[in-house]
């Protein structure tokens, strides 16, 4: 764990309320994808919870820059990202985390609602890159189409990489693409659809009641316990 300085890019707009930020790091920053860090904006009191918050790396590791993303609200925090200026520094506390991705995992999927998708996109970004053989599956749950945040990137990664699978599920609306399934994730969805979760490493991120309900779920088909993998956003 470190920490150094860092130099704000770019903004990068992935919904109408998800924005991703782009970072240069001063000196190397090596993490596993999957793992996160802390964006430091008021250093003088680091028990400011308010302005010195967790993000987790939205990009995949060994590239000249990194990204986090976050559903921007009206938070301090908030406002303090959306002010950030081409060239502006900020202290950041890397990596953290232990919920990461191992090449040697043969099956893994992710059961993901709204901005828990960050992490994951790091990942598979990761096994996109390095055509890494892993079976990759990705259930991803928005309450509408337009909420679904890098869906581009997704597609792209499904096409390129035979081993990656993505269903996108709606659950306030009905979704005008035929492809996306409506409905939240729930035990008769993840039986069709992922008929073999018990032999695969499941990734669960988002808020702690997301959490707790799909590793619910998880248990409830007959998944060992020690084959999810769970990480709870706080405080977003």
């Amino acid at each position: 764990m470190q920490e150094l300085r860092v130099k704000f890019i770019e903004n990068i707009k992935r919904t109408a309320t998800v924005r991703s930020f782009r970072f240069i790091p001063q000196e190397n920053i090596v993490f596993q994808a999957g793992q996160f860090l802390q964006l430091i904006f008021d250093p003088a009191n680091r028990a400011n919870n308010d302005l010195n918050k967790y993000l987790s790396f939205s990009s995949a590791p060994g590239k000249g820059y990194f990204e986090v993303t976050k559903r921007l609200s009206e938070s301090n925090f908030s406002k303090q990202l959306r002010s950030l200026k081409p060239g502006d520094e900020v202290l950041v506390k890397v990596p953290l985390g232990s919920c990461a991705f191992k090449e040697e995992y043969q099956r893994i999927a992710f059961l993901i609602g709204g901005i828990g998708i960050t992490p994951v996109i790091a990942i598979i970004e990761h096994i996109a890159a390095r055509k890494i053989a892993t079976d990759t599956v990705l259930i991803y749950s928005n309450r509408t189409e337009e909420e679904i945040a890098f869906k581009k990137e997704l597609d792209s990664w499904q096409v390129d990489n035979k081993n990656i699978k993505i269903f996108y599920t709606v659950s306030d609306s009905l979704p005008r693409d035929n492809r996306y399934i409506r409905g939240r994730i729930d035990k008769e969805l993840l039986s069709v659809r992922l008929p073999d979760i018990k032999e695969r490493i499941i990734f669960i991120f988002g808020p702690p009641k997301m959490v707790e309900a799909m590793q619910q779920l998880c248990l409830e088909l007959g998944c060992n316990k020690e084959k999810i993998k769970t990480e709870s956003f706080l405080g977003y």
